[in-house]
Parts: C-alpha cells; structure tokens; sequence
C-alpha cells in the first residue's frame, strides 16, 4: 500500500494535536489557562491543538464556521 504524502504544514499541526491529544487522555488539557476547567471531549481536545499550532505559526486549514 503506497504511504500518503502529507502537505507542507501538515507536520507542525499534527504535533499540535498530538501534544494536545496526549494531555487529554493524561487529564492534564486545561482550557483556556492551567486554571480553567479539564477538557471532557476529544473534539475541544482537537480545537485547542490546532489552535496552538495556528499560534505557533503553522498552516492549518481555516476553522470551519458553526452550522446556524
């Protein structure tokens, strides 16, 4: 089976939500700051990975608007 190729920014958003995926199943992923509430789901666990990586100064794809 061939391998995928990944596009150029997709290696520092994947670390991104990688990080922020291993802090959730540790139950140390926070939102917001360290005082804020535990994050619950793995979709805000994803939401706050990507955020950090678009912080960070990776090309991420634009957020999807919210359904109305």
């Amino acid at each position: 089976m061939p391998l995928l190729k990944r596009k150029k920014g997709e290696k520092k958003s994947a670390q991104g939500v990688r990080t922020a995926m291993h802090e959730f199943k540790r139950g140390k992923l926070h939102s917001g700051s360290k005082a804020g509430p535990k994050v619950k789901s793995k979709v805000q666990a994803i939401a706050i990975g990507l955020s950090k990586a678009r912080k960070s100064g990776a090309k991420v794809p634009k957020r999807k608007k919210a359904k109305k």
